[in-house]
């Protein structure tokens, strides 16, 4: 007999336990869902306090008048090229300068320029 309380007290303390998790578990679900329902109210009540106020924008905007002025004005561009001149260079330098604005490479065996009258003659 003792065996059989035993085991009716070991049941009933099973269904005990149980039915409290069951209990805490429908509770829980309950506290969420209201939590639930409380943030979507929030939102719902957000959301019309926005809607009245774009209403009150948007008709506000229909009332003016649209007074747009687009000007447009060209760009401008100055492009300058380097173009060296003998100020303080001697002519070698200014075409080797030249040379290199032009993006060419000067041809080192003929001379630029015609050689002077007075030079003495080849032996």
């Amino acid at each position: 007999m003792t065996r059989a309380r035993l085991l009716a007290l070991a049941l009933l303390i099973a269904g005990t336990a149980a039915g409290g998790w069951f209990a805490r578990g429908w509770l829980e679900d309950s506290q969420r869902l209201s939590a639930m329902q409380a943030a979507e109210a929030a939102i719902d009540a957000a959301m019309a306090r926005e809607s009245t106020i774009a209403r009150a924008v948007e008709d506000r905007l229909a009332e003016l008048d649209a007074s747009e002025r687009i000007i447009d004005r060209g760009v401008i561009r100055e492009i300058e090229k380097p173009i060296y001149r003998r100020v303080c260079l001697e002519p070698d330098a200014v075409r080797l300068l030249n040379h290199a604005a032009a993006g060419t490479a000067p041809d080192p065996a003929e001379p630029d320029d015609a050689l002077p009258g007075s030079a003495a003659p080849a032996d």
